[in-house]
């Protein structure tokens, strides 16, 4: 469909895109598309898709029935046990796939290497670390502060046991796999981003960050340095769903 086919060259021309059509609109077929036309035109070398778990299968089948002859990695559930997870991961990095499709869940699971995860962290204690000077220059509720200063010493703790890297299955870090090209579908999954701001005990605004967004922030981080910003597709019929963060 048309609207389709201008999805295809948005993405293309234009770097990271929003497919933020309605459902049943066609946002599949578009990525799938988007990502052919990227390998095919040299854009990309490796393109990987996370979508929901249960739709692993149906979207393999659906990337088929468009390109009979591509050549797609498709992850099972026992691919990503921790017994299998390290090989799998490997023939991702070693492999010339026109892409890898995952699930929610397994994509969580290849990590991005400590040091970027520490740069991100270290980031954000900074920005809470401004607020917390403005709120108290600006004599702010005593309480807004004590919340700041519990979210940085929460980010200081996450600091440390990063540095335990015992804990860790000696894994191949998503930097490592190849991956120049993200898709998203149903990114509306990704919500409760990490946010600096003095706004506290407002309807949408987080206390709180969700682990599996601030995973796949810095791995869009690492592809925006990696690309010029132009290797993310994020698709959704929802995407804003019940605050004024998510449109931010």
């Amino acid at each position: 469909r048309k609207h389709q086919i201008n999805a295809v060259a948005r993405g293309l021309y234009r770097g990271n895109t929003l497919l933020a059509h309605e459902v049943g609109a066609g946002k599949t077929y578009a990525m799938i598309a988007l990502a052919m036309e990227k390998r095919w035109l040299g854009l990309c070398s490796k393109n990987l898709v996370n979508v929901p778990n249960h739709i692993i299968q149906q979207f393999a089948a659906d990337w088929l029935r468009l390109y009979t002859g591509a050549n797609i990695l498709v992850s099972t559930k026992k691919d990503f046990e921790k017994k299998n997870r390290r090989k799998f991961v490997a023939r991702i990095a070693t492999g010339d796939y026109d892409a890898v499709i995952l699930g929610h869940s397994q994509f969580e699971k290849i990590p991005i290497s400590i040091e970027r995860q520490e740069r991100l962290i270290r980031d954000q204690i900074f920005e809470i670390s401004i607020c917390i000077e403005q709120a108290k220059e600006n004599d702010g509720e005593n309480l807004t502060i004590k919340q700041l200063e519990r979210l940085k010493k929460s980010l200081e703790t996450r600091m440390e046991k990063l540095n335990d890297r015992s804990r860790k299955d000696d894994v191949i870090t998503f930097e490592e796999t190849g991956v120049d090209n993200l898709f998203v579908d149903e990114a509306h999954s990704y919500k409760n981003l990490f946010l600096a701001t003095k706004m506290r005990n407002v309807g949408g605004v987080a206390q709180t960050d969700a682990q599996k967004s601030s995973d796949l922030f810095a791995k869009c981080r690492y592809l925006d340095e990696r690309t010029g910003s132009k290797g993310i597709t994020f698709a959704t019929g929802t995407p804003i769903s019940n605050s004024m963060v998510e449109l931010y």
